[in-house]
This record gives structure tokens, C-alpha cells and sequence, in this order.
């Protein structure tokens, strides 16, 4: 088998009009390196001729059976690259595979992963898109500790050891860099090339930048509670039902001591609400065991053509 040095993940979803140039921009990108390389794209479902295209190219090719999303398709290719050093990029024709050199050139500093940081993304979109921006990224890195400006800059360079680490999954979008930081990486940030897409539209609006709490959330709990959900939700369950016994209590106190006909308050109900509570964390303490012993890591059903 070829010995492979740089793989290149890129997933794609209805790319046919720009997949030809990015192809051939990346090969010959790839091709000034002088070291081996693989080039992986992971169709998510495309109905627009990309999947008939991609078997014509001198690619490797994964066919998802149907739209997994981004970061799915992108945990797919990871999965099955050959090299020591993972690149990852949109399908877009936003990022340029020139600066592909730049991110490897960093990362033989010493560093385990490089990201992009795409530094003229939003100009002309100071209040709409830019302030939001500067915000979700910050707040990223101040609660991470990995301090990057451009968390959504799917261009990054990987060891291959370092993703071997993480069990990648979709709440992981957009943090790959954090979670490898978790793990022992040195991550840096370089500067990289943005055009906008010549050909469709984006995917994502604004409301992505407000999905960003949840993922930080996710990040937070991930690390505290990951392995063991039980000691949040059974935590959060055992004091719902102490809080619900204590309002019990209040209530004998009140029918025996002060002849109050506690019927006549909303306190049974309180009670019986509170310890219903605890009950129920416990139970999704238990239904969290279970998932994350369960959680697939990428698409189960795929073909795989080329070489």
C-alpha cells in the first residue's frame, strides 16, 4: 500500500458547478508540496450530479445514502484517511488550497493542530455579521481557554494521532480544537484566504451564531459530567426529591402543630412536584449512561470508490 503523508477531508453537499476547480486548484496546491497525498471528499447526499462527478476525478470518494450533515460527513472521511497529517476544508471554493502550505508550515513547528483564521470574512458587515462573530469567538475562547479568533474556519491542519484521541460526534462541531487542547495539543492559528462561494449559497445565517452557547454549554458539560451524566442529573434528582420531602415535612409540621388544613395550599402539589423532578434527572441520568455508551461516531451506510 502507498505510504500517504497529507489527507484531505472535504465534505461536500450539491458542489457539481465548482467541484472541477477546487480539484484541480487543490492537486496542484498539494503537488508543489513534493510529499504524497490522498484527497477524500464525502458526498452528504448530493442531488445536483456531484456524486456522478466525483467518480470521473482522480479522488477518493465516500457516498453517504443520504444528507447526514456537515460535520457527520467530515467525521466519516477522518475516519478513514491513510496519512499522518489531516486536512480539513469546505467544498466551497471559500477557501483557498494555496494556503494549505501555510498551515503545514506551522504545524512543523511543533504544533498538533492549525486552524484558520479567515481575518477579512466580514467586512461591509460590521453590525450584522462581524460583531456576532467577534463575540461567539471570544466567548469560545475565553470559557475553552484556546484562544482562536475563527472557531468556524472549517480549514485546519491535524495530526492524525491527535484525532485518533477524540471520539468525534456532532457536538464537537466547530470545537475540534478545544477538545484536542483538552487532550494534550498545542494549537496555533494562522491566517488564511477567504472568497465567497462563486456558485450557490451558504447553509448557514446568523442564527448560527447563537447556537454557539450550546456548543460552549455542551464543551463544559462534556469534560465535567461526559463520562459520568448520573453525577449531574442524579445531583440535580437528589436534591429536586429532598426539597420535595422537606416541603412534605412542612406539611405535617402545619396539620399537626399549627391545625392548618394544608389541602386548602398549594403545598401537596409543590411536594409532589418537586420529588416528581428528582425522579425524573435520575431517570435521564440513566438515559444518558446509555447514550453516550451508544452514540455512533459516523455514517454506518456508505459506498466507497477510487484508490
Amino acid at each position: 500500500m502507498e505510504h500517504i503523508e497529507i489527507s484531505v477531508v472535504i465534505p461536500i453537499f450539491n458542489e457539481a458547478k465548482g467541484l472541477e476547480t477546487l480539484v484541480k486548484k487543490l492537486r496542484d496546491a498539494l503537488l508543489k508540496l513534493g510529499k504524497s497525498f490522498e484527497i477524500i471528499f464525502i458526498d452528504d447526499g448530493s442531488t445536483d450530479g456531484t456524486r456522478e462527478l466525483l467518480r470521473a476525478l482522480p479522488v477518493r470518494a465516500i457516498f453517504l445514502n443520504r444528507n447526514h450533515g456537515q460535520f457527520t460527513a467530515m467525521a466519516t472521511g477522518i475516519r478513514k484517511v491513510r496519512g499522518k497529517i489531516v486536512v480539513t476544508m469546505d467544498g466551497d471554493l471559500e477557501n483557498d488550497p494555496a494556503d494549505v502550505e501555510k498551515l503545514l508550515k506551522k504545524l512543523s513547528e511543533g504544533f498538533d493542530v492549525v486552524s484558520g483564521w479567515r481575518r477579512d470574512r466580514w467586512k461591509g458587515e460590521f453590525l450584522t455579521r462581524r460583531i456576532p462573530s467577534l463575540s461567539a469567538n471570544a466567548f469560545i475562547s475565553w470559557v475553552t481557554g484556546v484562544k482562536l479568533h475563527d472557531y468556524g474556519c472549517n480549514m485546519k491542519v491535524y495530526r492524525k494521532e491527535i484525532l485518533d484521541r477524540l471520539q468525534l460526534a456532532i457536538y464537537m462541531q466547530r470545537m475540534i480544537p478545544a477538545y484536542a487542547a483538552r487532550e494534550g495539543a498545542k494549537v496555533a492559528e494562522v491566517a488564511v484566504s477567504f472568497t465567497p462561494r462563486p456558485y450557490g449559497r451558504s447553509n448557514y445565517g446568523l442564527l448560527r451564531t447563537f447556537r454557539v452557547f450550546f456548543d460552549v454549554l455542551t464543551f463544559h458539560f462534556f469534560y465535567k459530567y461526559g463520562s459520568r451524566p448520573m453525577h449531574f442529573f442524579g445531583t440535580v434528582g437528589l436534591w429536586s426529591f429532598i426539597f420535595g420531602l422537606l416541603v412534605f415535612l412542612y406539611m405535617v409540621f402545619l396539620k399537626f402543630f399549627r391545625h392548618t388544613d394544608f389541602i386548602k395550599t398549594p403545598l401537596p402539589v409543590l411536594s409532589a412536584m418537586f420529588v416528581i423532578v428528582g425522579i425524573l434527572f435520575v431517570l435521564m441520568g440513566l438515559l444518558a449512561e446509555l447514550i453516550i455508551r451508544h452514540t455512533p461516531k459516523e455514517a454506518e451506510h456508505y459506498e466507497e470508490v477510487g484508490k
